[in-house]
């Protein structure tokens, strides 16, 4: 799917430093992405250029994202190695808003850790421009975040598998639904997301001026499923969060739970549905929950 009208927005955001890269995930049979901040020329063609004035529906030389034929020998690629960078002219506007949703660009990498869904993109925007401006390579691992800094460094880990990879952060995106990162082709098949096209990943930064010992990657569920929870609020307030919690399950949703947390030294009652069967169902009920005129659902992967 695509944006309509953000094309048109491109050039004043990027003048402004402001975001690009909105995308939805890849799927099965291939996916389409929608990419305020994607222009330019293919890789390897000479009949394409980056022209930011370009419609929405023109920019790109394919109409839905799609992966090469070829897979990549990933243990022969090397990962990025972390290091102080100036943060890039373009891209990091902060706050922003994409699709009626405002963000924060953090100011740094330092202490980030969420765990989430992560998706992928290929073809479509390899040799394109990235948030950044820099030149997307489907074969360098590279991702998209919605909230770290243009360019920063993090490691994703698999949390069904173990494995886990060093990506440079310098895009924007995914500004789907329920999606922590959106990773390059090769990182994705580094660490077993493609050819699936999601999965539940954890996604640490890291601070090249903190330097310290590899951390190990997270402990992987004994069952390699994680459960994934929809969190629809967090209330200190307890009656008010068992009025959200019984409205949730009259929608038949799911399971639904009221957990008790404390959350910077004050106990909050979290209401989630959840587990939930895989990333699909997790869309679903999420695009249900929005649909009830509540806010969207933060993703919580335990």
């Amino acid at each position: 799917m695509r944006l309509a009208g953000v094309a048109a927005l491109l050039l004043a955001m990027m003048v402004l430093a402001g975001c690009g890269g909105a995308k939805t995930k890849p799927s099965h049979a291939g996916s389409s992405r929608s990419q305020p901040g994607r222009a330019g020329a293919a890789a390897g063609s000479d009949s394409f250029r980056d022209d930011l004035s370009k419609s929405q529906g023109s920019r790109y030389r394919d109409g839905s994202d799609s992966v090469p034929g070829d897979v990549p020998d990933v243990s022969k690629l090397i990962e990025p190695v972390p290091k102080a960078e100036p943060r890039s002219l373009y891209g990091n506007k902060s706050p922003y808003t994409v699709l009626g949703h405002t963000y924060n660009v953090l100011p740094s990498a330092r202490d980030y850790d969420e765990r989430g869904i992560a998706s992928f993109y290929g073809n479509k925007f390899h040799g394109y421009k990235t948030s950044s401006l820099e030149t997307y390579d489907m074969y360098a691992f590279s991702a998209a975040s919605t909230t770290l800094p243009l360019p920063s460094y993090a490691r994703v880990t698999n949390l069904e598998n173990g494995k886990s990879v060093i990506v440079r952060v310098n895009d924007r995106g995914p500004f789907h639904q329920n999606r922590v990162i959106d990773l390059s082709y090769a990182a994705a098949v580094k660490i077993g997301i493609w050819p699936k096209g999601t999965g539940l990943v954890e996604v640490r930064g890291i601070d090249p001026g903190q330097p310290a010992p590899e951390l190990p990657p997270p402990a992987v569920v004994p069952s390699g499923h994680p459960g994934i929870y929809l969190q629809v609020g967090a209330f200190s307030d307890a009656d008010n969060a068992e009025r959200l919690a019984q409205r949730l399950r009259q929608a038949n949703l799911g399971e639904v739970q009221v957990m008790a947390a404390d959350v910077n030294g004050r106990r909050v009652r979290r209401v989630r549905v959840g587990p939930l069967a895989d990333v699909d169902r997790a869309d679903q009920v999420s695009a249900r929950i929005e649909g009830m005129g509540l806010p969207r659902p933060q993703v919580a992967v335990d």
